[in-house]
């Protein structure tokens, strides 16, 4: 992932990233869900899922490698899987920080040092139980030009995507896998698969003047806003609730306890996404989104983005989807129109980013 920097002042080629293996399983531990995604040669072959048993999933922590070791090779065997070997792993965002900086042009050994320092305001553990990691934003030219205009007043800098990721939660991983029968060949969070997808975007477009993205992961316990301008990250926006505020709701409405409601949710039993309460709780979260959508025009006055991509399990939600367009008054589109080849991945919208993280 990292690029290296020889020394301040000099401009290096950029050295091509770490390739990854020719046929990858995507994997993404959600919290009501387990999806897979077979990739080989940047094309989708096979995918599955599994529900995830209850409270194998803690505040983004598995607490029990090998039952999620024994649920993964259970999904593969399945589903004909069995032939993976090398795996690629979303990390929950409850458990990885992203930060987009810019720094001064300095060395790769450098870069070392002070990134840690970077996250001193949002990691309150100590920097050593972390693993940093950084990717470079800055093409090889927009450094050039940054040296070549230094001035005693302006020092040559570069924009960094930077990572931190405790290193009990790399262990988890790595552990999970090995139950698994898996080798861990890439991990990241989910950020990093949709970055993934957009340059694969990118490059059907051909080159032209890069576009706005907004991705709209409709998840069970938050939402999550990504913006991007090309595939350069802009800003995430959170909200705390979830789909689990539509489970709560059918749970009242007809008594029964709230894992069975989330069923009861995804299969539209008996009409029931269209309850009342449903129907009021996406107006309130369409008007969250709204209010999101407004604070970003508002600071990137520029932006022309008018276009959302859905994933995660409220993206089959109708209702919900129609809410958002008409707050929103937005073109909606599902995030599986990304994926190469989604049109033929039934369902592909569940797996968008275990897609994503097995790409290069």
């Amino acid at each position: 992932m990292a690029a290296a920097l020889p020394s301040v002042g000099r401009i290096p080629k950029m050295p091509p990233p770490p390739k990854l293996p020719k046929t990858v399983l995507g994997i993404d531990m959600g919290y009501d869900t387990l999806k897979l995604a077979l990739c080989r040669a940047g094309t989708v072959r096979k995918v599955a899922f599994a529900p995830m048993p209850k409270n194998l999933i803690r505040e983004g922590r598995v607490t029990s490698a090998q039952a999620m070791g024994e649920l993964i090779k259970q999904t593969m065997r399945q589903n004909g899987m069995r032939s993976a070997s090398n795996a690629a792993v979303i990390l929950s965002n409850e458990n990885s920080y992203v930060r987009d900086v810019t720094m001064p042009l300095m060395s790769a050994e450098q870069l070392v040092i002070n990134i840690p320092y970077e996250f001193n305001d949002y990691i309150t553990d100590e920097l050593k139980t972390y693993v940093f990691d950084y990717a470079m934003i800055s093409t090889p030219e927009e450094m050039e030009n940054e040296r070549l205009s230094a001035s005693e007043e302006h020092s040559p800098s570069m924009e960094l995507m930077l990572s931190a990721v405790p290193v009990a939660v790399l262990d988890d991983a790595k552990q999970i896998l090995r139950k698994a029968g898996l080798k861990l060949v890439k991990a990241a969070p989910s950020l990093c698969a949709y970055i993934s997808l957009i340059r694969q975007a990118e490059k059907v477009r051909g080159g032209k003047e890069k576009r706005e993205y907004c991705l709209l992961d409709l998840g069970f316990q938050s939402i999550r806003m990504y913006m991007f301008r090309g595939d350069k990250h802009i800003v995430t926006r959170v909200l705390e609730n979830g789909l689990s505020v539509l489970d709560t709701a059918i749970a009242d409405a007809f008594d029964v306890d709230a894992h069975l409601a989330h069923t009861y949710l995804l299969t539209n039993y008996e009409g029931c996404q269209n309850q009342e309460a449903c129907v009021n709780a996406y107006n309130n979260l369409s008007v969250e989104l709204m209010r999101a959508l407004n604070f970003y025009r508002f600071s990137n006055p520029d932006s022309e983005v008018n276009d959302i991509w859905l994933c995660g399990g409220g993206a089959i939600i109708a209702p919900l989807q129609e809410a958002i367009k008409e707050t929103l008054d937005m073109n909606i589109h599902q995030a599986s129109s990304l994926v190469p080849g989604g049109d033929r991945v039934p369902d592909c919208h569940q797996y968008v980013e275990a897609v994503g993280i097995a790409l290069e």
